[in-house]
């Protein structure tokens, strides 16, 4: 292992940390920079015993779309959601839907969860690693299948792609 790599264990997380800092501080002082690198290096070594396994990133543009997806889906589940509550109550169809969990990584299991309850109209309940299943609460589901489905194609066969599982 190279001595970058054991100083910057998460080179990305580090960078975010520092970008997150200097915006947060509103200051790019010398001052302010060396302190937010300072975190960068030592934040990630303190919890890399923490941290779970992660996976490989394999495809960075690609987790670029991606987000770049999530968030016109945000945008357009808002305006959803809103119409919908702001329209009879009788109208909702609320289900509970099981999806079949091709992807076996932890982290990126949370994150096709993080990212099902990020849409509004859609919350993840339910993590369950061992069988291979989300259980996700849907406010408005007309078919169950179709919303297994596009869960499924639009979010875990990306997240797939992405990185190495």
């Amino acid at each position: 292992m190279s001595l970058l790599a054991r100083v910057f264990p998460f080179p990305l997380f580090s960078v975010a940390l520092i970008l997150a800092w200097l915006l947060l501080q509103g200051d790019a002082s010398l001052g302010n920079v060396l302190l937010a690198v300072a975190l960068a290096i030592a934040l990630p070594l303190s919890a890399r015993g923490m941290l779970p396994d992660l996976p490989t990133l394999r495809h960075p543009l690609a987790l670029a779309r991606y987000l770049l997806l999530v968030l016109g889906d945000i945008l357009v589940a808002n305006v959803r959601v809103a119409r919908l509550t702001l329209g009879p109550i009788s109208r909702l169809r609320p289900r509970i839907v099981e999806v079949p969990l091709d992807v076996e990584q932890p982290v990126v299991v949370a994150m096709l969860a993080m990212t099902i309850t990020l849409t509004p109209g859609t919350v993840s309940i339910v993590i369950d690693l061992p069988g291979k299943r989300l259980l996700v609460h849907g406010l408005d589901v007309d078919d169950p299948r179709a919303l297994v489905a596009e869960i499924k194609e639009r979010y875990e066969r990306r997240l797939k792609e992405i990185f190495e599982c």
